[in-house]
């Protein structure tokens, strides 16, 4: 049977994440500490964030590993999956850029898709999987478009830069208040 082996990717994923969680408790920032040219911040909020959306993600992953199991549509993959759903969330707390902030959202939708699809017997998993999958197209593009108007009109894709270009007087705020909706 595969379902010990099922069960080991559980453990292994949970073990994961309560790995990550240590690691973000020991190296817990007294102040803001920022990487790759100001895109990535670790700071005293986004660590307790981390470790909050890591321990809720180590019951979720136990709580379905038996609900997939009772209902007999546990497959090992849906665990890493969810790992990858994670970490998208993981860089989206840490994101200081709408970039960064895109390619977690990215990374954790596309994710979520190949959850939403894992029941592969029923039609109506697949269908939702593709319209998932099309309206997330269609909202990735219209986020990017408006990633672009604001990084037009302001310069900076930087979160903090875009909070003080908003604060000061512009003549195009129109612009830019189209690009934030």
């Amino acid at each position: 049977s595969k379902s010990p082996d099922k069960r080991l990717t559980c453990l292994l994923s949970q073990v994961s994440l309560a790995v990550v969680t240590g690691l973000v408790i020991y190296l817990y920032p007294d102040e803001r500490v920022a990487a790759f040219n100001q895109h990535f911040v670790l700071d005293p909020l986004s660590a307790v964030l981390k470790v909050t959306v890591c321990a809720v993600s180590i019951l979720v992953l136990q709580f379905s590993y038996h609900y997939f199991r009772q209902r007999e549509l546990l497959q090992g993959e849906y665990f890493v999956i969810g790992l990858f759903a994670i970490l998208g969330m993981l860089v989206m707390i840490s994101a200081n850029s709408m970039l960064t902030v895109y390619l977690g959202l990215e990374l954790m939708s596309l994710s979520l898709y190949a959850m939403v699809a894992m029941n592969r017997e029923s039609e109506a998993a697949s269908e939702a999987a593709m319209k998932y999958f099309v309206l997330g197209a269609l909202a990735s593009g219209l986020l990017l478009y408006g990633i672009s108007i604001l990084y037009g009109v302001s310069g900076t894709v930087i979160l903090p830069e875009l909070a003080a270009y908003l604060g000061s007087p512009v003549d195009n705020r129109i612009v830019f208040q189209f690009g934030l909706v």
